[in-house]
């Protein structure tokens, strides 16, 4: 695999600059084997796709690291690991979301598990990019809303969406993530992304039941900078397909005029 010149995070902010927003597939190794992994990463590779995040909420899935080994032989693009458990870390990634549930008030979500991860991830050596990840009302409750026995923030409430982000982001919060959840009914509306990205500076990362190029342009115009796409595309691997949304993502984004915030 070809290194990353600079660090993951910075690598991300560069993509966000140059092409005025990112492309990320979300490869769930319960659902996609192993052995179907050269085919799906040459298909991301060529529609033009900029990272992969790797993970999910159970991961049944024996032999993590070796599927990510498997994984990084096929591919060039980033591994970002977006963990369900502390078993979901590895030394195979190029780096880690670092997430706090802060749209729910669990404790365990918010600091408990980042303290058994913690001494993992440096003994590893992977890059934490600490992440304020938020669940959003979808129409339904989803695995991860189960799995973190959290609510997730009230859809027709963009205003506490807003300062929640805020919130996280004085934190000093490196990435805010605003997810409807695997395979969600009702993706995350658009006036609360604009909401999001009209106080907060942060990158954000906007995720669940995107299926169609003309929803994955609404949330980039509202001001999403990172589109992630996950159960679409299992149930769709086709060129063209992904091929379209990545345009949709790629095309809609203004390239911004001045740099992204540095990592440092």
């Amino acid at each position: 695999m070809a290194p990353v010149t600079t660090s993951t995070y910075d690598h991300l902010l560069a993509i966000r600059q140059q092409r005025g927003a990112g492309f990320i597939v979300l490869i769930d190794p319960d659902k996609l084997p192993a052995d179907e992994l050269p085919r799906f990463t040459l298909l991301c590779a060529e529609a033009g796709v900029d990272a992969l995040f790797v993970g999910g909420s159970l991961l049944h899935a024996p032999a993590f690291d070796a599927y990510l080994r498997s994984l990084r032989d096929v591919t060039e693009l980033p591994l970002i690991g977006f963990p369900g458990s502390l078993s979901q870390l590895s030394a195979e990634l190029n780096a880690l979301l670092y997430l706090a549930v802060i749209s729910g008030r669990n404790p365990e979500y918010l600091i408990g598990q980042h303290v058994h991860a913690a001494p993992v991830i440096r003994r590893l050596g992977l890059e934490p990019i600490s992440t304020g990840y938020m669940l959003i009302e979808s129409g339904r409750a989803t695995t991860a809303q189960y799995m973190s026995h959290t609510m997730p923030l009230p859809r027709h409430k963009p205003d506490v969406a807003a300062a929640t982000a805020l919130a996280a982001e004085m934190m000093g919060m490196r990435l805010l993530y605003a997810d409807g959840g695997s395979g969600a009914d009702q993706t995350v509306p658009e006036d609360m992304i604009a909401a999001i990205t009209e106080v907060c500076t942060t990158p954000l990362v906007v995720g669940g039941g995107l299926r169609t190029p003309d929803a994955i342009a609404r949330k980039v115009q509202a001001g999403a900078s990172f589109i992630v796409v996950g159960t679409a595309i299992e149930q769709r691997p086709d060129l063209g397909y992904v091929t379209d949304l990545a345009a949709a993502v790629h095309d809609t984004a203004d390239v911004p005029e001045t740099p992204m915030p540095s990592s440092g």
